[in-house]
């Protein structure tokens, strides 16, 4: 591997510092990342022992080990399911994550959720942008790990920012993801290249974005952008549930019936 010359000595200035820091974000399985880490380890300290259904599993992701929740599906099945949670969250969120990481076992499905990069709570959405080049390493190794287990159809069901990363991945990343199931996805992220909107350009296979009718102005005021952008995909399929807004709360089964619904051309 080639290494700089001040790469090899002693950091002796502060644009010496830069340049380290710099060279070592582009090397190849760099093992810095933009996520908290710490806040990472303090979701699987509170998370991990109160999971009631599901086996914790540790992923990794270009060197840094993340948490994942495997639930077998309650019948022989070779589907899975990748799950991603919203802003800040992790894989056994109460809203959205855990109804759909454990309810999708009763119809054919295993489930994978996997925490996703993220900052602490005071971060603003747009703070999130150089997380995103974390996303595909994460969910590559939870595809591989659903691959070994016998899984040959996988989608991504995905809730808010989790959603938009998702998005990210698809249109950017060679991938063996059969569909995707956006809830509550926005496109108000300022840089194209993360934009759902313009990610939803470069995606072909099946998409679901489904949001509440009482969701986030930014998905409400995105859904027509987002409709635009997949126009070239006879696959893509937008779906508002009455009443419902973003977390879905007392809404759940509305949401599990409209998932199942259409992903059950996926046999």
């Amino acid at each position: 591997m080639y290494r700089a010359k001040w790469y090899e000595e002693p950091v002796k200035s502060v644009v010496d510092l830069v340049k380290f820091c710099l060279l070592v974000a582009l090397l190849p399985g760099s093992l810095i990342h933009a996520t908290d880490a710490a806040r990472e380890q303090r979701w699987i300290e509170q998370t991990v022992d109160s999971i009631v259904v599901g086996t914790p599993v540790y992923l990794n992701a270009d060197g840094h080990r993340f948490l994942g929740i495997y639930t077998e599906s309650e019948t022989p099945a070779t589907r899975g399911v990748i799950v991603t949670h919203g802003t800040g969250f992790h894989p056994d969120w109460y809203q959205v994550v855990q109804p759909v990481r454990v309810e999708m076992t009763a119809h054919g499905w295993h489930t994978l959720s996997i925490q996703m990069p993220l900052l602490d709570n005071s971060a603003a959405y747009e703070d999130y942008v150089p997380l995103y080049p974390e996303v595909p390493a994460r969910l590559e190794a939870a595809t591989q790990y659903l691959a070994r287990q016998g899984i040959d159809t996988i989608v991504i069901v995905a809730h808010s920012q989790g959603a938009t990363m998702a998005s990210y991945y698809l249109a950017n990343t060679e991938h063996q993801i059969s569909a995707l199931v956006a809830i509550g996805m926005s496109a108000q992220h300022l840089q194209p290249h993360i934009n759902s909107a313009e990610s939803l350009k470069k995606i072909a296979l099946p998409v679901l974005d489904v949001f509440g009718a009482r969701d986030f102005p930014a998905v409400l005021r995105t859904a027509g952008r987002r409709k635009f952008g997949a126009a070239h995909n006879k696959n893509y399929t937008q779906v508002v549930i009455p009443d419902a807004y973003h977390f879905f709360d007392d809404h759940e089964d509305e949401l599990l019936e409209t998932l199942i619904s259409w992903l059950d051309q996926f046999n």
